[in-house]
């Protein structure tokens, strides 16, 4: 099935984006809860830090591996767009449309950040 670059560009930022809500972003962490364990360990200033960890066993140890893994979720969220293009292109577009214009908004914001313009 063919797709423009325009088309090409709009999905994948709109996999970067997606795949970051589901392996980074806090709205989607009790998403990730049950899959993960809390680690908590002390950085260099004595300063308690908690990590989430993938269960080690089972179902829930392998979704935890997947989730907490960037690469591996950004296969997944490519895959279930690509089908969605195929089968549902009504639900499709605007699903594309709103996370490829959020994944701009936060490469943008990041960048302003780190170059502290404002």
């Amino acid at each position: 099935m063919e797709m423009s670059w325009f088309e090409f560009l709009l999905f994948s930022v709109a996999v970067f984006r997606l795949t970051r809500l589901f392996v980074f972003d806090t709205i989607t962490e009790w998403l990730r809860r049950p899959f993960m364990d809390e680690r908590e360990e002390k950085n260099a200033e004595g300063e308690a830090e908690v990590y989430y960890v993938p269960k080690e066993k089972g179902v829930r140890g392998w979704i935890g591996a997947l989730i907490s893994c960037y690469w591996c979720t950004g296969v997944w969220v490519s895959i279930a767009l690509f089908l969605m293009r195929i089968y549902l292109p009504g639900f499709y577009k605007p699903v594309v449309l709103v996370f490829a214009i959020a994944g701009i908004a936060a490469i943008l914001e990041t960048w302003v950040q780190s170059k502290k313009m404002w």
